[in-house]
């Protein structure tokens, strides 16, 4: 399920168009050994610096289910058919759908995105850009406290909405990234009928360009934490956009509570000099 969209930003027209050293740095964030693994190995390969030219189109007209790895060669994927919208409407279908464990690689996402990739379980997604999201960039949907979902290299533009919605359980790790026009970068579920307690979310090494609202929102309630460092915000002299917002989730679908933004040493973990304003 796909929360109901929370207040944005503003509305736009879419265009068509290392060990023991990275295990010690990773204990500052609580990561799994999994996790740590998959970092160190992704950390080799590297996210491109700038934005990918395609190398040719794909129309794609119903969901490709990935296993394994796929590597999508920097070709432009975009919708046809029953996945053609670019609407922010709830329910739609993704691109990609990810089985627990799949490898999303290489990928660029045109207009339109549909509901962009659905990852079913823990899974990596690699240098996939989004050149305008849809409804969700991503969706991650997992139901085991050990699930982890990594997110390495690769951007993001034009999210009216969400980029990365964290709808089941585990671990989101968000490295190398840059995204630019959005309301939230990362939200954990504010209010799905089934909810998940103690997710984490950690922001490591990512650029962000304003116009955005929040970066990351979580569940206070519910135990959700969020780690964010070496975030660079560019073009927000007001700093307007929350690096944390903490929410009250619910499971009824109302809207959830904003309890407060910022800073607190137990939901929200990060300090000024985790943030480099540009």
């Amino acid at each position: 399920m796909t929360a109901r969209p929370e207040p944005r930003v503003r509305r736009h027209r879419r265009s068509l168009t290392k060990r023991r050293a990275v295990i010690g740095g990773a204990a500052a964030f609580g990561l799994t050994a999994t996790a740590v693994v998959t970092t160190t190995m992704l950390s080799s390969a590297g996210a491109a610096s700038a934005w990918p030219t395609a190398t040719g189109q794909k129309a794609v007209g119903s969901t490709i289910k990935v296993t394994g790895t796929y590597d999508g060669a920097y070709q432009r994927f975009y919708g046809s058919g029953a996945l053609g919208g670019s609407s922010q409407d709830e329910g739609q279908d993704p691109v990609f759908q990810l089985a627990d464990g799949a490898v999303l690689k290489n990928v660029v996402l045109g207009t339109p995105a549909a509901d962009g990739v659905h990852c079913l379980g823990s899974c990596t997604l690699q240098n996939v850009w989004w050149e305008d999201v849809g409804e969700d960039a991503a969706t991650f949907k997992g139901k085991s406290a050990s699930a982890v979902y990594t997110v390495h290299g690769g951007g993001a533009r034009h999210a009216s909405d969400k980029v990365f919605q964290f709808n089941g359980a585990g671990k989101l790790v968000v490295t190398r990234f840059q995204v630019s026009d959005f309301g939230k970068l990362v939200r954990t579920c504010g209010n799905c009928s089934t909810q998940y307690r103690n997710r984490q979310v950690i922001i490591n090494d990512v650029d962000v360009t304003a116009p955005g609202k929040s970066i990351v929102g979580i569940n206070a309630n519910y135990g959700d934490t969020a780690a964010l460092r070496k975030v660079r915000i560019t073009g927000d002299g007001g700093r307007k956009i929350q690096p944390c917002t903490r929410f009250r989730g619910n499971s009824t679908g109302a809207e959830p509570k904003v309890l407060g933004t910022g800073p607190d040493g137990t939901n929200c973990r990060y300090t000024a000099k985790d943030l480099t304003y540009k």
